[in-house]
This record gives structure tokens, C-alpha cells and sequence, in this order.
């Protein structure tokens, strides 16, 4: 099928159904992620209240691709993600989360098409390794904008553990704003590089 300008529209009814009304044909959470590999933009509505439900629908693709043991999401950065949910800096996770994301494609793409044109096959392995560096640097500069995991009490229900440890010898440490703010321009001055690569 030829992509057009407008979305795809795909109606979820109450058996749990989707129906493609592109190409008439029920489709499941499978297709609708190859879609989305292929870059075809789709829109899902509730059949019955005309509710857009889009963005639950991707949510339960990603469920189930993480499901079938391709884990793209780190534990921490899940456990970061909702710890962000009421808290006043939610507003900010969205377009951090778009404009990181944007730029880890973006340098992807470049990274595969060099290493592919100077090294040929072997160049998955690089960039398998290049993601890795990536994910990490997100996961750093997440934690900057959730410096105390364990919230303000310091309680956690893994207390005694080493991340709970760690959370409370950084809330004790005095020099630790000072520590935090050169992380944070560290991450700016990163977060320029790739401005400026782009």
C-alpha cells in the first residue's frame, strides 16, 4: 500500500479487535509494529467511543515486544520513568525523552553508514556497542533530573540495598550540588555535540 499524507485509521472494538480501515483486513499488535518499523503513520480509535487510544496501543506494542525478551528498556530508566509521573519536573520528560530519541536516530543512522562503508559486515558489533554508550548516557542524564531514587524519606522497599545505600550517601554528601551541577554541564556540553553533529 502507498503511504499517503493522512494517518492510517485503525479501529480497536470491545473483542479487543483492530481493524485496518486502510486495507480492510483486522490486523494485530504484530502488524501494527511493523507498521511503525515502516514508518507508516497509523491512528487507533476506540470503535465504540471514537476515543483516540493511540498512544496505549503503542505502549502495549512495546509491552510485548519487551515480552519476548528484546529488552530496549533498561529496569532503572523504568523505575526513573515512573518516579517522573506527578512529580513537578513531569512536564519536562516528554520533549527530553522526543528530543533524545530524535538524536540517538539521527547519529544511528550516520554510525551505520560509516561503519558499514569502512568495515562491511563486522559493523553491527560497533554499532551494538555504540548503542550501549548511548542508553548509558541517557540513563546518566535521567538520573540529573532524578538525583534521590528513593524519595525524600529515604525509605524504599529495598532498603539495605546498594542503590538505596547509594541515595542516602548522596544525600548526605556535602559538596553533592556542586556534583550535580557539573554532571549537568556535562550533559549540556554532550547534548551540544550532537546538537551541532546533526
Amino acid at each position: 500500500m502507498a503511504k499517503t499524507t493522512e494517518p492510517t485509521i485503525i479501529k480497536k472494538y470491545a473483542n479487543r479487535r483492530l481493524y485496518n480501515t486502510g486495507t480492510s483486513t483486522y490486523v494485530t499488535l504484530e502488524d501494527l509494529a511493523v507498521m511503525v518499523k515502516g514508518e507508516e503513520d497509523f491512528v487507533v480509535y476506540d470503535a465504540k467511543t471514537g476515543e483516540d487510544i493511540t498512544r496505549s496501543v503503542l505502549t502495549q506494542i512495546i509491552f510485548e515486544q519487551e515480552g519476548k525478551g528484546q529488552n530496549l528498556l533498561p529496569v532503572t530508566f523504568l523505575r526513573q520513568l515512573i518516579r517522573f509521573y506527578g512529580d513537578s519536573m513531569q512536564g519536562l520528560v516528554p520533549s527530553f525523552l522526543e528530543y533524545s530519541m530524535t538524536s540517538l536516530t539521527k547519529e544511528q543512522e550516520k554510525l551505520r553508514s560509516q561503519m558499514s562503508e569502512a568495515f562491511g559486515a563486522t559493523a553491527f558489533d560497533a554499532i551494538e556497542d555504540q548503542v550501549k554508550r548511548n542508553t548509558e548516557m541517557f540513563e546518566r542524564a535521567m538520573k540529573m533530573f532524578m538525583p534521590f531514587p528513593t524519595g525524600e524519606s529515604g525509605n524504599s522497599s529495598t532498603a539495605g540495598s546498594a542503590p538505596a545505600a547509594d541515595a542516602k550517601k548522596s544525600a548526605s554528601g556535602p559538596g553533592e550540588l556542586d556534583d550535580m551541577k557539573r554532571q549537568l554541564e556535562e550533559m549540556q556540553k554532550k547534548i551540544n555535540q550532537l546538537s551541532d553533529k546533526s
